[in-house]
């Protein structure tokens, strides 16, 4: 069966083939919109796997946006705006996924140091100098 045009019909042609299976984010979350956790998830925030952790993909309870998200970070930690990026989600859904893993104890979030609590560069210069005139 073809259509005006010469193209195949198929029977679902309202499906994009290029798109691929589409899940909506309320779906991957079950409709939440935040994480009960204390944590503060900014997008700066480091996901870090256990090192306990092992094949998250043998969880059953996991969904495979959970199990993706432990193996991408499992080589280098990655920050949540990493992973959405990484993963094509929104930064809300994201939030949502890590916190289920950190209640897990999947994974944990730990913040890189703000600029202002690393040393100053002059200092450090001073320190380097100091222990070459030993």
């Amino acid at each position: 069966m073809s259509d005006s045009v010469g193209r195949a019909h198929t029977p679902h042609h309202w499906i994009d083939a290029d798109a691929g299976p589409v899940v909506r984010p309320y779906a991957m979350t079950r409709g939440r919109t935040g994480h009960d956790s204390r944590l503060r998830l900014d997008l700066i925030a480091l996901v870090v796997p256990e090192s306990a952790t092992g094949d998250p993909g043998v969880d059953q309870t996991l969904s495979p946006e959970h199990v993706e998200i432990v193996e991408r970070c499992g080589d280098t930690p990655q920050s949540i705006a990493e992973l959405a990026a990484g993963l094509d989600l929104p930064v809300g859904v994201v939030r949502v996924l890590v916190g289920d893993l950190v209640d897990d104890a999947l994974v944990h979030v730990t913040r890189p140091v703000p600029p202002a609590e690393l040393p100053d560069v002059s200092i450090l210069r001073e320190v380097i100098n100091g222990l070459r005139a030993l």
